[in-house]
């Protein structure tokens, strides 16, 4: 048990904490700590004290309307932090996700002060709740820790409370956890999801991300059996799968019966279906992304989205011209890890267009950095259908790709893909 004392958020002010120029590491995702990162972006307007801010995954407006005075800092301009990137003052590290953890460790990346959310159990015992991962680093380094205890929070288990962890105040949590809902699928992201799930076979383990096209792939998978889950997130889509035993994790060959999670990102019903259920598990990042760890699993098929893919088999997850969308996050950890798994496979999905409808995102030359590299894709899927890469040769790639973009672009495609041979010599 851990023995705390606290303090209303009324009563609660950062204070001296803050000190001019400080990097702030905040919990991510849906285990962003709204009572502290509220009064901290009220706090910074009200003083314009001068501070970076590690923010992650962001899913909350939380920080939409910051003062000028607060920079930012992340992995990738992903969910709401794409809003903040494109108003500048945002900077990016390039790095795996894998890797945050031993950064904040080794004190690459700096920690003054830490803002973290925990749940609280009846027995007074303290969970990380619906994320495991580099911030639990972060606050061993930092100055200043701040700890959100919020009842609203599901207790899980997968990661035991660090009972040496130094904590400067316990605040008690004033908002429910931000909830992540399910998005309403497009016809285009059905047709994605019904290929998809072609190419899943029974028993096989699971990484999926979050959002209407994830979404879409999980629900595409209600005819199979024996799936399991070991993924950087679980939603609603999983949780539907595993209320209907099509989950199960009984083939799973780390952790059977259990599904595994870095960090839970859903609805209500998904909290109260996690809290104190031993079928969850939320790992930290170091298990959950670790590439031993996954090449272990049979059958690691992991599905991840895409901004754009050129004929080469490059793909771009983080920059659209000039301007940061998306990010690495554990892109590289499972793809690499799905092809060294027995029977894995690592499946690339994405829309065939964007702009609506007047931009290819199958093209012939990225317009940002490669994210995933020629030797590491494995198959690409649009609605136009299924390009299996891992193989062949450039040519047959170039044909296989043009085939599953969308059709008004196809000849244009094949003219830049013969121009650019002429210009390779």
């Amino acid at each position: 048990m851990t023995l705390m004392t606290l303090i209303e958020p009324e009563q609660f002010a950062f204070g001296n904490l803050l000190r001019p120029d400080d990097q702030v590491i905040c919990g991510q995702a849906c285990a962003e700590p709204l009572t502290l990162t509220r009064h901290f972006v009220a706090e910074c307007a009200r003083r314009q004290i001068s501070v970076q801010t590690f923010v992650g995954t962001l899913f909350s407006d939380t920080f939409e309307h910051a003062p000028s005075s607060m920079r930012f800092l992340s992995y990738g301009a992903i969910g709401q932090a794409a809003k903040i990137a494109h108003r500048g003052g945002f900077d990016i590290v390039s790095e795996r996700y894998s890797r945050l953890a031993g950064l904040f460790a080794n004190g690459a990346l700096p920690a003054d002060v830490v803002l973290l959310q925990a749940a609280i159990g009846d027995d007074g015992s303290l969970s990380f709740g619906l994320a495991s991962d580099y911030v639990i680093d972060a606050a061993r380094k930092a100055r200043v820790v701040v700890v959100e205890v919020n009842p609203f929070v599901p207790w899980t288990y997968g990661t035991v409370w660090p009972e040496d962890l130094r904590v400067d105040a316990w605040v008690r949590g004033a908002h429910k956890p931000v909830e992540l809902l399910p998005g309403q699928a497009t016809r285009t992201e059905m047709a994605i999801a019904n290929h998809v799930a072609a190419l899943i076979p029974d028993g096989a383990t699971l990484q999926v991300g979050v959002g209407a096209l994830p979404d879409a792939m999980l629900r595409a998978l209600q005819g199979h059996r024996y799936l399991g889950l070991h993924s950087g997130v679980l939603g609603d889509a999983a949780l539907s799968l595993i209320s209907a035993g099509v989950i199960d994790n009984s083939r799973k060959v780390c952790d059977a019966g259990v599904s595994v999670a870095n960090t839970i990102c859903g609805s209500a019903s998904t909290y109260r279906f996690v809290h104190r259920n031993k079928g969850v598990e939320v790992r930290h990042s170091n298990f959950t992304h670790d590439a031993r760890v996954l090449a272990r699993q049979y059958r690691l098929h992991t599905i991840n989205g895409a901004l754009e893919v050129d004929l080469s088999g490059q793909v771009n997850c983080e920059q659209l011209r000039g301007q940061p969308r998306g990010g690495i996050g554990g892109l590289l950890d499972f793809s690499r890890a799905a092809r060294e798994s027995q029977g894995g496979r690592s499946i690339t999905v994405l829309p065939a267009t964007a702009a609506g409808a007047r931009a290819s995102r199958i093209v012939a030359s990225l317009s940002g950095p490669a994210t995933l590299g020629r030797a590491d894709v494995d198959i690409v899927v649009t609605e136009y259908g299924i390009a299996e890469l891992r193989d062949v040769s450039q040519h047959e790639r170039a044909k296989r790709l043009i085939a599953i973009a969308a059709p008004s672009f196809r000849a244009r495609l094949e003219a830049e893909y013969r121009a650019l041979k002429r210009s390779s010599g």
